[in-house]
């Protein structure tokens, strides 16, 4: 028997359709060939093109929200009877369905209620089939079409940015350029180094408005970052150059040595900050790069000024402000931002916790047995450890100020945090001390230590055993890795802090110094075993910003967290899990993935980790299983 093949046809604008292989008297089926339309709801898709397009005049980033939502209700084939039967597409959420409703609503009430839903109303103009070129800054149509009225078929050459010279977006292309050509550099700047650094080269400041306007210099970093001359990334916030952005910060510089003419860098007429804020944040182009730092510079100045002074006191990047300093930013520059030896001195830096509140009188003898020793310390607040040292550069005073600038200060590689014994029972009750032991080790520097007080017989009378206290100091010397030194009392807690001083100053009298970044692990422990006279070390307002406690984490890292609040569940563990699933999400669809229970339970249990690659095992895994994926309370 021959296959059935079914013949369509066009005749004049009907569909012939018949069927090959029947015969010829059979009825021919007739039908006009109809366009299908472009969406099934057009009227939930003009009302969320209008929300889409409020949002994006009022600069709002809800915006791309209503942009995907379109983009999946295009895609849907079916008429839509309410907002509530949207939820099943992809971002649709509560809020969109709960305005699509109320519009439903009002449009009933407008036209009855069994007015179409399916179909715009009289009159109404159809929604155009909306896309993500929509979102496109309206002022690259406008460039097109001043090239298209351009009259005599030539094009005009679209005029290319370039900062006014001494203006904030020249100061900060500058520096970036000049910090990247520094061998070894990190190849970015944070913002308080930034601002500092690009003062110099600035008239206007970066964190003062002038008088009658609310922009600093800091604020052509935006327009910097839509030009796509610098890019931010990271939290907390990373300045760099693009590959335009270097390409124009090397004829800036060029033109600033005076090696090229300043006729080739074509300087752009000058604006004021308000006035290129309302050229390019007009209507229908959306700000997107303000950042919470840059409202607070155009809200708080003063605010501002007194972070970035605390910061420079603390040892920020930056350490010199004013033109009288320009002979020692000049030195400091060629000497690579090193700090040589004979430079700078060595200063203990003690946590202010640990000179006020709680036992006030034993506090107090800590300081005055290192003033009693002769020791150079300075008490400032450590967000971790107890007592650090850091090189501070010796600065000369300047004639007419009243105190010597802030030196570089680089923190060495020692960190020390003390605990009596007290102290270390209340810390293992209340989870404390495992989670200071995982900051240290991620703090940046190489030699945590861990101060022990009162190991005689103050240990029988905590609430722990104590056993269990003298099994925890062993662990943190040979699981975790910490040298810990047992003292009996304060004193001899000052006198070890005087002979490590001593000895720290011994070390690195003949060294020299260099600055680098926290993510740059393993730089200076090469150069400290092949014996070479220098050091790579972190700043100060590098390190500290580093180790607050509660900034912003990632997923993966609550997620890491999460795990080692598990009984058992240490941080290479912790850290073997996250290898193969780096957040929750990933865990549980790899659990839905496991066909019986008995799979779940021992989805983590064949996972290795620590130096000699030891499974987690059965229990551990289904442990973890029963509290991700176990409905309602735990038993």
């Amino acid at each position: 028997m021959a296959p059935v093949v079914a013949v369509v046809t066009q005749v004049k604008g009907y569909r012939v359709s018949r069927v090959r292989g029947m015969p010829a008297s059979e009825p021919v089926l007739l039908g006009r060939k109809r366009a299908l339309p472009s969406c099934p709801n057009p009227l939930f898709l003009k009302w969320l093109t209008e929300l889409r397009d409020e949002a994006r005049e009022k600069g709002l980033k809800i915006q791309y929200t209503y942009q995907k939502a379109i983009s999946s209700l295009t895609k849907y084939p079916l008429p839509l009877q309410n907002a509530k039967e949207a939820k099943i597409l992809q971002n649709f959420g509560d809020g969109i369905c709960k305005i699509l409703d109320e519009k439903l609503q009002r449009y009933y009430r407008e036209n009855g209620p069994n007015a179409p839903i399916h179909s715009l109303p009289k009159g109404a103009l159809p929604p155009s089939r909306p896309d993500n070129n929509n979102l496109a800054p309206p002022t690259k149509k406008n460039a097109a079409g001043d090239q298209g009225k351009d009259g005599g078929g030539g094009r005009r050459k679209k005029r290319e940015y370039v900062p006014q010279k001494r203006s904030g977006g020249y100061a900060v292309l500058l520096t970036l350029y000049r910090q990247s050509q520094i061998p070894g550099s990190k190849g970015y700047m944070f913002k308080l180094e930034l601002q500092a650094e690009a003062q110099l080269l600035c008239d206007k400041s970066f964190t003062v408005p002038d008088l009658g306007s609310k922009y600093t210099a800091w604020s052509s970093v935006s327009t910097l970052i839509q030009k796509n001359l610098v890019i931010k990334t990271h939290n907390p916030a990373r300045y760099s150059l693009t590959e335009e952005g270097l390409a124009l910060a090397e004829r800036l510089e060029a033109a600033e040595q005076g090696t090229k003419d300043s006729s080739d860098v074509d300087h752009e007429e000058v604006r004021s900050e308000g006035e290129e804020e309302k050229e390019e944040g007009g209507p229908g182009v959306v700000e997107l790069t303000i950042s919470e730092e840059e409202d607070e510079d155009r809200i708080h100045p003063v605010e501002r000024v007194a972070t970035v002074a605390q910061a420079e006191g603390e040892g920020g990047e930056r350490f010199f402000s004013g033109k009288p300093q320009d002979s020692q930013a000049a030195s400091k520059k060629a000497s690579g931002g090193c700090l040589l030896p004979g430079t700078y001195e060595i200063l203990l830096c003690v946590d202010f916790i640990e000179t006020t509140g709680g036992s006030r009188h034993c506090k107090q003898e800590l300081v005055k047995e290192l003033q009693r020793n002769g020791v150079n310390f300075d008490i400032r607040k450590l967000n971790v450890g107890d007592f650090l040292w850091v090189a501070r550069e010796k600065v000369a005073p300047v004639p007419g100020q009243l105190r010597a600038p802030a030196g570089r200060e680089l923190v060495l590689d020692y960190v020390i945090e003390r605990k009596r014994m007290d102290d270390l029972c209340g810390s293992i009750i209340d989870g404390r001390f495992r989670e200071q032991k995982f900051r240290l080790k991620r703090c940046g520097l190489r030699r945590p230590i861990y101060l022990v007080e009162e190991c005689g017989t103050a240990a029988a009378h905590q609430s722990l055993p104590e056993a269990t206290l003298q099994q925890a100091i062993v662990n943190t010397q040979v699981v975790d890795g910490f040298f810990v030194k047992r003292v009996q009392d304060v004193r001899e807690s000052a006198a070890y802090l005087t002979v490590m001083t001593r000895y720290l100053t011994k070390l690195y009298q003949n060294r020299t110094l260099i600055c680098r970044s926290r993510e740059l692990e393993g730089d200076g422990e090469s150069e400290e075993e092949r014996g070479t006279p220098s050091y790579s070390l972190i700043s100060f307002a590098e390190f500290n910003h580093g180790a607050i406690k509660n900034k912003c984490q990632t997923v993966k890292e609550v997620f890491a967290r999460q795990l080692m609040q598990i009984s058992g569940l240490s941080g290479d563990k912790a850290a073997a899990i996250l290898e193969h699933y780096s957040t929750p999400h990933s865990l549980l669809t790899a659990y839905e993935q496991c066909a019986t229970e008995a799979e779940k339970e021992k989805l983590l249990s064949s996972i290795r980790y620590g130096k000699l690659k030891r499974n987690l095992g059965p229990a551990l895994s289904r442990t973890v299983y029963q509290l991700y994926c176990t409905q309602g309370a735990l038993s």
